[in-house]
């Protein structure tokens, strides 16, 4: 078979991970080459991600190169990912996941004093810091993870809040200032995991990625991606959920919080299967709405 090829970000925490991909391939004797593709949310780091439409940004142009068979393999950052594919695309792989937790760079949460400002440009960050600190001055970041590790300490930013897998990926986990508890700050669907998918067809394909996907992986990202599903929602929201697999059972934790972060819901749930079990979450937690919305909700 030809060299498989691999379509990624150019930046460079996607390039790191999809030569991590490729270094998995190569061990089980699989010839790889890279793909390199710029996408509409690197066209536009100064434009807020709830303004280009959250999810999907970083994933559409990879996904249509996939189709028109210009790459075999998109390697995605599971937490971009809408939770639906596309026609003809699945997702067959996702390798070992890292650190799925949520970071405080710059300060601990206990040492930003009243007032302070703090960085971040994903809504579920943004009220999760409200929700426990109301007083926090929360502004826009965007930016490659350079930029916004960069940023602390400048511009009147206290601290940033970014995930623990990307700090890992990067070797910069030193910066770490506090690992936020996902039990309180809700990790988003899919983070820390990588999601390679493929042409449902390519059969040839499909079978040499199963020589690196990870079972438990894969069996939480299903699960927290039902999650989103059902919420019919994306990275726009404040929404999180996050499972693991202990034993043959699946453990999730999910919540939904308003924009401002002065009210939530949260639920936890253990069983299976794993699309069963996401979809059950989302429907807890609308139910323990009962049928209101939560602040913010009606404007997303």
């Amino acid at each position: 078979m030809s060299a498989v090829r691999l379509a990624t970000r150019r930046s460079p925490l996607a390039l790191l991970q999809a030569e991590l991909v490729r270094s998995n391939l190569e061990r089980h004797g699989v010839q790889t080459e890279l793909v390199l593709i710029e996408t509409s949310g690197d066209r536009s780091l100064d434009v807020p991600l709830s303004v280009l439409g959250g999810q999907g940004v970083f994933a559409v142009e990879i996904q249509r190169a996939l189709l028109r068979g210009e790459a075999d393999v998109a390697v995605h950052s599971a937490k971009d990912l809408p939770s639906q594919c596309p026609d003809g695309l699945e997702i067959v792989c996702v390798p070992e996941r890292r650190d799925p937790v949520d970071v405080l760079v710059g300060r601990s949460l206990a040492g930003l004093g009243p007032g302070a400002t703090v960085a971040t440009g994903s809504p579920r960050r943004r009220a999760l810091l409200l929700e426990r600190r109301p007083d926090l001055q929360v502004v826009e970041l965007r930016g490659n993870m350079a930029t916004r590790l960069a940023t602390p300490g400048t511009g009147g930013v206290d601290a940033i809040v970014a995930a623990a897998a990307a700090l890992e990926r990067l070797g910069q986990s030193e910066l770490i200032a506090e690992r936020l508890d996902p039990t309180w700050f809700v990790p988003q669907v899919g983070q820390g995991a990588l999601a390679l998918e493929a042409r449902s067809d390519d059969v040839a394909t499909l079978a040499l990625l199963a020589k690196i996907n990870n079972d438990e992986a894969m069996t939480a990202l299903v699960t927290e991606r039902a999650f989103l599903a059902e919420l019919g929602t994306g990275c726009s929201i404040p929404a999180g959920a996050y499972a693991r697999l202990v034993g043959d059972v699946i453990h999730v934790h999910g919540a939904m919080i308003g924009v401002d972060g002065s009210r939530s819901v949260r639920a936890s749930l253990s069983g299976g299967p794993p699309s069963q079990l996401g979809q059950e979450l989302a429907i807890t937690l609308r139910d323990e709405l009962g049928g209101a919305l939560l602040p913010g909700w009606d404007r997303l």
